[in-house]
């Protein structure tokens, strides 16, 4: 059972990581791929796992990024389905969602469970499988 300053702490959890994720969703749509990796831990422990295996590192997974979306087009408009934001231990969640990008080179949608971590007081993914679904 949960008392009250453990379920408003929750809220304020689930709102600042709510936030992040969609600084990093406006980034995107600015074509900042920079900005937009800044939701990222900055550590050689980062891990994507994605449709092309997995990858480790904050610049390796920059590389995949710059890889996967190499111009504007590809980049298009992104948007995000939060199905899920639940704790996993103090400090530690995993958020559930979709990805919807709308493109000129086509869209394209996926699912992704993200594993965040509060990191000298902000909120960084430190794991993210990310998989189109179509």
């Amino acid at each position: 059972m949960m008392v009250f300053g453990q379920e408003q702490s929750l809220e304020q959890d689930k709102a600042a990581i709510t936030q992040m994720l969609n600084a990093q969703k406006e980034a995107w749509n600015n074509y900042d791929i920079e900005a937009f990796m800044e939701g990222y831990w900055k550590s050689d422990e980062l891990t994507f796992y994605g449709s092309g295996g997995v990858i480790k590192g904050w610049q390796a997974t920059l590389e995949r990024y710059k890889k996967s979306y190499p111009s504007k087009d590809h980049f298009g408009t992104l948007d995000f389905v939060f199905n899920a934001i639940s704790p996993i231990a103090e400090g530690v969640y995993y958020v559930m969602g979709e990805y919807h990008l709308t493109r000129s080179v086509g869209n394209t949608n996926g699912i992704f469970m993200l594993v965040v971590k509060k990191i000298d007081g902000d909120w960084k993914v430190i794991a993210d499988t990310s998989v189109k679904v179509k």
